[in-house]
């Protein structure tokens, strides 16, 4: 009987995306519709798909949907991983700051390198208050790598092998996402 509740509870979820609380999420983090979107943060179509995010998905469904952003570091990027750990630390200091993390670097990629990484935190952290040394050793930080590979193993198991990959209502885009695809079924899901 057990399992047949524990199974019926996993069947009845399939569709739907829990926030864990160490998610990173933004937009309305109260809405039962919820958009998975897993990321490298050297990853170009990932920068591309941050521009659409800024300047038409969340303008537009910010205030009704809830985005929850998930590390997939690509084993082809040298300093993906480490970045990812880094904004890991940011966002638990400071949501916002957080945020504006993953987008600076998402933006600012093509001049960050893994032999400037480290400069390259420390200079964010003093342009945004945040503490330089904290930065720094948040990189050899076991839980918040631990963190970053459980999003990549979660990733992997279902089915990701892209970046960006998100995730609406069951439904995955891959790599390079389409704004009007993506709101359709925004609107889709927001309708039901």
């Amino acid at each position: 009987m057990r399992i047949a509740l524990v199974a019926l509870a996993l069947i009845s979820a399939a569709g739907r995306v829990a926030a864990a609380h160490n998610d990173v999420m933004e937009g309305n983090p109260a809405s039962p519709v919820r958009v998975l979107i897993y990321e490298d943060l050297q990853c170009s179509d990932c920068a591309r798909f941050r521009i659409m995010l800024d300047q038409k998905i969340l303008p537009k469904y910010g205030s009704k949907v809830a985005f929850i952003h998930r590390d997939f570091p690509l084993g082809k990027h040298d300093w993906a991983r480490q970045a990812a750990i880094a904004a890991r630390w940011v966002y638990e200091q400071d949501s916002e700051r957080g945020i504006g993390m993953r987008r600076e670097m998402l933006s600012e990629q093509d001049s960050i390198s893994s032999q400037n990484l480290k400069q390259w935190l420390i200079d964010f952290a003093y342009r945004n208050h945040v503490d330089p040394k904290g930065i720094i050793a948040s990189l050899s930080d076991q839980r918040l790598a631990a963190l970053v590979d459980q999003d990549r193993q979660a990733a992997v198991a279902r089915g990701v092998s892209q970046a960006p990959t998100a995730f609406v209502g069951g439904v995955a885009f891959a790599e390079t996402i389409i704004y009007e695809d993506l709101a359709r079924a925004l609107d889709d899901a927001l309708a039901k």
